[in-house]
C-alpha cells in the first residue's frame, strides 16, 4: 500500500543529481530574479532531470539566465524581460514554477501579501493558460491558501482547466517537519518523512507526526510545541533576517523537490508521493494539502488524509474557517476583474 513514506524526504532532490537520470524536461521559473528564483533556477540548471530552462522576470533575467548559463550542466538557459517576452518563455513548457511575488518583512501575514501577488498570479497564470495549457503549474507565491484559487478561476476562464496539473507548493512545510523531528529524536533528517496536510499559513498548516516514518513519540507538550514551532517556522525565519527578506533558500530546495518528484512521476517512476495543496474533496473544504499520488499527468490519485489522532483532528476542524475564507477570497478576486 502506498503511503507518503514512498518518496522520502529529500530524496527527489539528491536523485535529481545523479547522472543515471535522464530527461527533457522543459521549465520555466516566473519570478526568476527574486530571492527564491534565483536559487531555484540554480537547483534547477543543475539537475540532469531539465533540459531547458526559461527564466522570466521583470527586471534582471538576462543577467541570471547569463550566469547560469556558465554552469556545466546540459540544460539551455534563456531570459525573458517583460510581459511582451513571457509567450515564448512559456511556449512549450512542461512545467512552470511560480515564485513570484513580495517577501513578507516582520509584522506581516501571508494574507498582507494578497493585494501584490494576487494580481501578478493572475496575469502569469492566464499567460500560462494561453501559451502553455497542457504544463504542470506549481505555485509558491504566498498566500498560497488563495493564489491556488486564483489560478483554477483563470485556467476555467480560459478554458484550459485540468485540476490534476495545478498545484500550492507546500513542500517547505513538510521539510521543516522532517528536520524538526529529526533535530528533536537525533534522527538522519534525510530518513524522516511527516505528512503536512491542510494547507500553508500558521494553523492551516497541520503536521500529521502520528504519521511519522520512523515513527515517533512525543508527550504532548513537546508534540504541541514542534507542531507551533513547524507552523510559524516562516515567521521564525522573517524575524532572523530581520526586515531583509523571508525563507528564500529554503523554500528554493523545497521548490526544486517538489519539481523533481513531479517530472520523476511525469518520466514513468512510480510510487512518487508529495503534499500538495490542490482541489479535493478530502475535507470540507474545496482546496486541501494531503499526499498525493503523482504520475504522467499529474495527480494520479489523492491518498487523502487517512488515520489521524484527536489533536490532529482538532487542528483539521479550526483549520477549515481560516482556509474557507482564504479560498473565497481568492475565488472572488477572479471574479471582480476586469
Amino acid at each position: 500500500m502506498l503511503s507518503a513514506l514512498a518518496c522520502p524526504a529529500g530524496a527527489a532532490l539528491r536523485r535529481s543529481f545523479s547522472t543515471s537520470a535522464q530527461n527533457n524536461a522543459k521549465v520555466a521559473v516566473l519570478g526568476a530574479s527574486g530571492g527564491i528564483g534565483q536559487p531555484l533556477a540554480l537547483l534547477l540548471k543543475n539537475s540532469p532531470l531539465v533540459s531547458r530552462l526559461t527564466l522570466y522576470d521583470i527586471a534582471h533575467t538576462p543577467g541570471v539566465a547569463a550566469d547560469l548559463s556558465h554552469i556545466e550542466t546540459r540544460a539551455t538557459v534563456k531570459g525573458y524581460l517583460g510581459p511582451e517576452q513571457l509567450p515564448d518563455c512559456l511556449k512549450g513548457c512542461d512545467v512552470v514554477v511560480i515564485p513570484v511575488g513580495v517577501p513578507r518583512k516582520p509584522g506581516m501575514t501571508r494574507d498582507d501579501l494578497f493585494n501584490t501577488n494576487a494580481s501578478i498570479v493572475a496575469t502569469l497564470t492566464a499567460a500560462c493558460a494561453q501559451h502553455c495549457p497542457e504544463a504542470m503549474i506549481c505555485v509558491i507565491s504566498n498566500p498560497v491558501n488563495s493564489t491556488i484559487p486564483i489560478a483554477t478561476e483563470v485556467f476555467k476562464k480560459h478554458g484550459a482547466y485540468d485540476p490534476n496539473k495545478i498545484f500550492g507548493v507546500t513542500t517547505l512545510d513538510i521539510v521543516r517537519a522532517n528536520t524538526f523531528i529529526a533535530e528533536l529524536k537525533g534522527l538522519d533528517p534525510a530518513r524522516v518523512n511527516v505528512p503536512v496536510i491542510g494547507s500553508h499559513a500558521g494553523k492551516t498548516i497541520i503536521p500529521l507526526i502520528s504519521q511519522c516514518t520512523p515513527k515517533v513519540d512525543l508527550p504532548q507538550d513537546q508534540l504541541t510545541a514542534i507542531t507551533g514551532r513547524i507552523q510559524e517556522a516562516g515567521t521564525e525565519v522573517v524575524k532572523a533576517k530581520a526586515g531583509a527578506g523571508s525563507a528564500t533558500l529554503s523554500m528554493a530546495y523545497a521548490g526544486a523537490r517538489f519539481v523533481f518528484s513531479l517530472v520523476d512521476a511525469m518520466n514513468g517512476k512510480e510510487g512518487v508521493v508529495e503534499c500538495s495543496f490542490v482541489k479535493s474533496q478530502e475535507a470540507d473544504c474545496a482546496y486541501f494539502s494531503t499526499p498525493l499520488l503523482l504520475g504522467k499527468k499529474g495527480i494520479e490519485k489523492n491518498l487523502g488524509i487517512g488515520k489521524i489522532s484527536p489533536f490532529e483532528e482538532k487542528m483539521i476542524a479550526e483549520a477549515i474557517p481560516e482556509l474557507k475564507a482564504s479560498i473565497k477570497k481568492g475565488e472572488e478576486f477572479v471574479k471582480n476583474m476586469k
